[in-house]
């Protein structure tokens, strides 16, 4: 019984462990806040965390209110995909703005479905 709750709390805290690393390393790469980011600096972070940098500035950009970001997770994966395109061809743009014109454009199209 003993073994069985110790893996159990290893397989929780492994993907804890990641993500904290994973926060600490692109704080570390990124000294200035995400509304200040340019395309490029986006396009900088490993694949693996883009749609967690676009989840948590989308909540950022909702007010900081969990609750409104939780309703566009459907968007995230449609609206990274869209950013990842805009910000290759346009690498010196504002990554903030670029958010914000995709959500405006993805809840367009959310809506219109």
């Amino acid at each position: 019984m003993q073994a069985n709750w110790r893996i159990s709390s290893s397989m929780l805290l492994v993907p804890l462990i990641t993500a904290a690393a994973a926060t600490a390393t692109l704080a570390a790469e990124f000294p200035k806040p995400v509304t200040q980011w340019t395309c490029a600096e986006f396009l900088s972070v490993d694949d693996e965390f883009k749609s967690t940098v676009i989840s948590w500035a989308t909540t950022f950009a909702k007010g900081r209110q969990p609750e409104a970001a939780a309703t566009e997770i459907k968007g995230i994966e449609r609206v990274t995909t869209q950013i990842i395109g805009e910000c290759a061809l346009a690498p010196q743009a504002s990554f903030w703005s670029s958010l914000k014109d995709g959500w405006k454009k993805i809840e367009a199209e959310i809506e219109a479905e």
